[in-house]
């Protein structure tokens, strides 16, 4: 089969198309055939070496497609099965073993492609937005990249669950997905002041969470626009990790800080399909708008790299085997 495999952290660059062997099944497993695998932001981190990993190494963490194989005792899966995945390694890959208890179905009427394009995005949105801080009507929340893969979903799920939103993004194009998808505040960080604005437009008093996948750049400003009380909501760093910090700084609101990870969020088979259920069901009412920006070959995961960490995508990108 072929796959993207390093042999060295470093830039786009060292994403080497290459052969390798067909995985088997070991026990617990199945084998997925790639039809649509995800880009994420952890592929970034795990390629630059910031998630460190054993090499040679092959990132990729989510994909869809269809089990080719399962082993003996397998019950949650079969041969032919559509499924969709995240949480598993080596997603790269035209074949994926998998540990079949982390595969999801695919409901009928859903592309393998939106599958792929929104299951963990979605997850994570679905985990901040009701896990990590349950949003309820009333509440102000700041979404930073509301243009983003999960900006965009994390806007609908928090306008479905009746919050009031701000959300930054870096140009008027982006503005307007934005507030396409619902938010109710769409602020330009690239010509204002986001801290500014929130102060501003909630009178001083300031938002209940704030939802931050861009870290460095964003963590005092947001720590500032949070009410008493307020939760700040780290979940990724597009900018870079946050500074070392005391935390006295958050005595002066008594403010809550948490660095979400998705994973703890799905930790059983019960709680991974609860929350792929709403995300898919979602997806195929129609409720949940899913935006695949752009498709590669597998062969150019270094150009969809590039896209990605160059802030030139609005939605999500997919790699094609």
């Amino acid at each position: 089969m072929k796959v993207i495999r390093l042999h060295q952290t470093g830039g786009p660059e060292v994403l080497q198309y290459e052969d390798a062997p067909d995985p088997a099944p070991a026990a617990g497993q199945a084998i997925v055939k790639t039809t649509a695998i995800g880009v994420n932001f952890a592929d970034i981190y795990n390629r630059s070496g910031l998630y460190p990993n054993p090499m040679p190494y092959i990132p990729g963490m989510e994909a869809a497609g269809t089990v080719a194989a399962v082993a003996e005792g397998v019950t949650e899966v079969k041969v032919g099965d559509r499924v969709v995945f995240t949480g598993a390694a080596a997603g790269y890959a035209e074949l994926v073993a998998v540990p079949a208890a982390r595969l999801v179905p695919i409901p009928a009427g859903i592309s393998d492609q939106t599958a792929a394009a929104v299951l963990l995005q979605g997850l994570t949105a679905h985990a901040l937005a009701t896990g990590v801080y349950p949003l309820k009507t009333g509440d102000r929340t700041l979404m930073h990249a509301g243009a983003g893969g999960v900006g965009l979903l994390l806007i609908q799920i928090g306008k479905r669950l009746g919050a009031e939103i701000y959300t930054t993004v870096s140009t008027e194009a982006k503005a307007a997905l934005a507030k396409g998808a619902g938010a109710d505040h769409v602020i330009n960080y690239s010509t204002d002041d986001f801290e500014e604005a929130v102060k501003q437009g909630t009178g001083g008093k300031g938002v209940q969470v704030v939802y931050d996948a861009v870290g460095k750049t964003t963590f005092v400003k947001s720590l500032n626009c949070l009410a008493p009380r307020g939760y700040l909501v780290l979940y990724g760093q597009a900018s870079g990790p946050v500074d070392p910090i005391s935390p006295q700084i958050l005595a002066k609101g008594s403010n809550f800080l948490t660095r979400a990870g998705m994973g703890f969020y799905t930790s059983t088979r019960e709680e991974l399909l609860s929350r792929a259920n709403d995300i898919l069901g979602w997806t195929q009412s129609g409720e949940l708008k899913v935006r695949i920006f752009d498709t590669y070959p597998l062969a150019k995961a270094a150009e969809a790299h590039r896209a990605l960490e160059g802030r030139l995508t609005t939605g999500k990108l997919l790699l094609t085997p």
